[in-house]
């Protein structure tokens, strides 16, 4: 019995395009799509496009939802700016422009490439839209920080889903907005929508953001009434909400609690000991997670070396710093950032320049690291240099920094060149003084 050519596809791309074509007897849409995805598939995409080049010159009549559909997926998938907008002009020419199903993928394509303002004119034009091109307009616009835009496209919606609400909560608390989000999900919650675990993550990390504890409290206790208290993803959430609103026996309890843990969940406990001064029990936890399977990534072992930085703890952050050679892992800024705050804390300053000289890439945690190690440890003349150095490459200045060079002043006795500095911090630079900015100033005319 002859078998379908279209099973060859079952077990990837092994025959070239044209040997499985020259086995079918006759080409219909199905056959097309099915050699388009194929391709696409088991990741080659540039066969994919020829052969949709060659449906649009042999097989154009064939041409459908799907084949349309396949391709969006795919020049978003591969970053294909200019095919998609090639392909976008092909929808609108074979008249596919108001079909939903095509139209869907079109505006995710569009948005999800910067092309905002082309999937907002294609969206308004469209004769008719359903619940999920709205949701996908949405989640577009609060990509682009076009918080107004999604409020009125949301407020206007005739027709709303859960997703509808989560996104809004979603997009409002990555725009900086973590009140409206909790104001949102209020909303959200008296128009009894059903709420998952994204809401659920989303409204707890507005909450965390605000310091708004009480708030994640009540929250707290509707995802136990909700049943979502055994979800990893909600439990994560609840462990570095507590973290970040200082209350971390509250984390800890979350997270002993948790049925299930995964890399968030240990890395949110991990960081939440570390931003709350519990360095002896971030160390203790990584080792921790470290036993039951969890590898860290570059933040969860830049996270530890800053615990034990905070320890003083040179014999345990120089075994984290053979971790991160063995792994790989010293070849990111956050780590190698980490290590030569721990070497300079730790009073061996030559092991935290010699790291800082061999980094590829350094930003302004790199010098702000080093120049602190140095007026820490007395070193006046280093520090002072170091920072002309970062103002000659226009490195921008914080607030931790400035603590750093008017110190040495102080040590060094700079008195003018220290309220200079101050000034141009104020004046230049729009920092705000805070205490310890006006100690050193104490200290320098003293």
């Amino acid at each position: 019995m002859e078998r379908h050519p279209l099973h060859l596809f079952k077990t990837g791309p092994s025959f070239s395009m044209q040997q499985i074509f020259d086995l079918m007897p006759f080409r219909d849409g199905a056959s097309w799509n099915l050699a388009i995805s194929g391709y696409a598939n088991y990741g080659s995409s540039i066969d994919a496009v020829g052969v949709y080049k060659l449906m649009l010159k042999d097989a154009a009549m064939n041409l459908n939802q799907i084949t349309f559909s396949t391709m969006l997926i795919l020049c978003l998938n591969c970053r294909w700016m200019d095919l998609g907008r090639q392909i976008h002009v092909q929808i609108l020419k074979f008249g596919f422009g108001s079909y939903v199903f095509v139209g869907s993928p079109l505006l995710d394509m569009n948005a999800k490439l910067g092309l905002i303002y082309d999937a907002k004119r294609y969206y308004d034009e469209m004769p008719e839209r359903n619940v999920v091109m709205c949701n996908t307009m949405i989640i577009g616009l609060m990509r682009r920080g076009m918080v107004e835009e999604s409020k009125r496209l949301f407020h206007g919606l005739k027709e709303r889903d859960s997703i509808s609400w989560t996104t809004m909560i979603s997009g409002l608390m990555q725009n900086g907005m973590g009140g409206e989000a909790v104001d949102m999900f209020r909303e959200m919650r008296l128009a009894g929508f059903t709420m998952d675990q994204f809401t659920f993550g989303s409204v707890l990390t507005a909450c965390g953001s605000l310091l708004a504890l009480g708030e994640g409290k009540q929250i707290h206790a509707y995802v136990i009434r909700a049943d979502h208290k055994d979800n990893v993803f909600v439990g994560s959430a609840l462990v570095d909400m507590y973290s970040k609103c200082k209350s971390i026996k509250s984390a800890e309890t979350v997270f002993k609690r948790m049925t299930q843990k995964n890399v968030v969940s240990w890395i949110a406990m991990l960081v939440g000991y570390g931003q709350n001064g519990f360095s002896e029990e971030a160390v203790k936890i990584f080792f921790e997670m470290q036993r039951n399977g969890v590898e860290p990534d570059d933040f969860t072992l830049g996270s530890v070396i800053s615990s034990c930085a905070n320890l003083a703890s040179l014999e345990e952050g120089a075994q984290f710093h053979c971790q991160a050679l063995v792994s790989g892992l010293i070849s990111f800024i956050t780590v190698s950032n980490a290590l030569i705050t721990l070497y300079g804390k730790c009073g061996s300053m030559e092991d935290s320049y010699q790291l800082f000289v061999e980094m590829n890439t350094r930003d302004e945690v790199s010098w702000t690291a080093l120049l602190a190690c140095y007026a820490q440890f007395g070193k006046a003349n280093e520090t002072i240099d170091l920072f002309e150095r970062m103002l000659a490459i226009g490195l921008k200045l914080d607030g931790v920094t400035f603590i750093g060079v008017l110190s040495a002043c102080s040590r060094a006795g700079l008195v003018e060149k220290g309220l200079q500095y101050f000034e141009s911090m104020i004046k230049e630079h729009g920092i705000i003084p805070i205490p310890d900015h006006y100690t050193c100033i104490i200290d320098l005319l003293g």
